[in-house]
């Protein structure tokens, strides 16, 4: 059985890092914090983007503590006494001064059995400033940041107008790993014109900056985006299951078996999607990924590692 699973998966699983770091069951509870997001000065954002990084408008204005314990709530009638990781996923998440930060992430750990912070954020929105306070709550608690990159093709960002380039994002990694802090970079396959190549080399790009987790999305067109209307006006490829399974296990063989995998692919809301499909059958492309791993008889890490299985 591969090293880092215990799930019998052939890559490494965010259940086995909880489950070995803190010997007990963790789970991660969406957060909205209300922020804005730097992107949004250019219009809408990225062209994928649909009400910010998530749609939480339900919680949009609701209190933090209460958007909390309705999730515990919940999590505790099967799980009592669990764990609990505040993870701030709605936009950019220190978009902010670092007093309203301080405010709202402590507010958080300040509850019972919260062990950590996962902050969903954008390389070009963390401050110096932001940098030490990140450093100083690093000390303390168990804290993840998320950076989206999507691509490391700058053509790519510029087209998805992503708002930032491929070395501000190296820049920002290098500055948070000299600090001690965990970075998670979101990489999205399938974007507009990208080759298998291009979506492999992403993944090579993240594995030489020793990133400790990635989380794997399918690009999805959604409803009332730009992406939308550039799909409506001139369509270009969509991934298929098969192509999207393929891409995805030659990344996973790119980067390093003790990188978490956080996720390897995407749930969108079948109210807004327009394509593809298939991509609401989240389980159902999880389980045919875990078998094509093992008709190749191949792990994650294989073309970088020398590793016992």
């Amino acid at each position: 059985m591969f090293s880092y699973t215990l799930d019998n998966k052939r890559y490494h699983t965010l259940n086995y890092e909880y489950q070995t770091f803190f010997h007990h069951k963790v789970f991660k509870v969406s957060l909205n914090a209300n922020f804005s997001c730097p992107n949004f000065k250019n219009g809408n954002g990225c062209i994928f983007c649909l009400h910010g990084s998530n749609d939480y408008d339900i919680t949009k204005n609701s209190d933090l503590v209460r958007q909390f314990n309705e999730v515990r709530k919940v999590l505790e009638r099967k799980w009592p006494n669990s764990y609990y990781i505040g993870y701030f996923q709605a936009n950019t998440n220190t978009f902010a001064p670092v007093s309203v930060l301080k405010e709202k992430f402590e507010t958080i750990l300040a509850l019972d059995n919260v062990i950590g912070l996962s902050i969903a954020t954008r390389s070009d929105a963390i401050t110096e400033e932001c940098l030490n306070y990140l450093e100083e709550l690093n000390k303390k608690t168990y804290l993840t940041i998320e950076l989206g990159l999507q691509s490391s093709k700058n053509e790519t960002l510029s087209l998805i107008k992503r708002g930032h380039d491929v070395e501000n994002f190296k820049t920002c990694v290098e500055n948070l790993k000299k600090r001690g802090i965990r970075v998670v970079a979101h990489i999205i396959n399938g974007l507009p014109y990208e080759t298998k190549e291009d979506m492999v080399n992403t993944a090579k790009f993240l594995n030489d900056l020793k990133v400790d987790g990635v989380k794997i999305h399918m690009l999805s067109v959604l409803k009332g985006t730009e992406l939308a209307r550039m799909y409506e006006e001139k369509p270009f490829p969509i991934l298929t299951k098969n192509e999207y399974i393929d891409i995805v296990i030659e990344q996973l063989e790119h980067l390093d078996e003790k990188i978490v995998i956080h996720r390897i692919t995407g749930d969108p809301k079948v109210e807004d999607l327009i394509t593809p499909t298939w991509l609401v059958k989240k389980f159902c492309v999880l389980n045919d990924i875990d078998k094509e791993m093992v008709k190749r008889n191949v792990y994650q890490g294989d073309k970088v590692n020398n590793h016992s299985k």
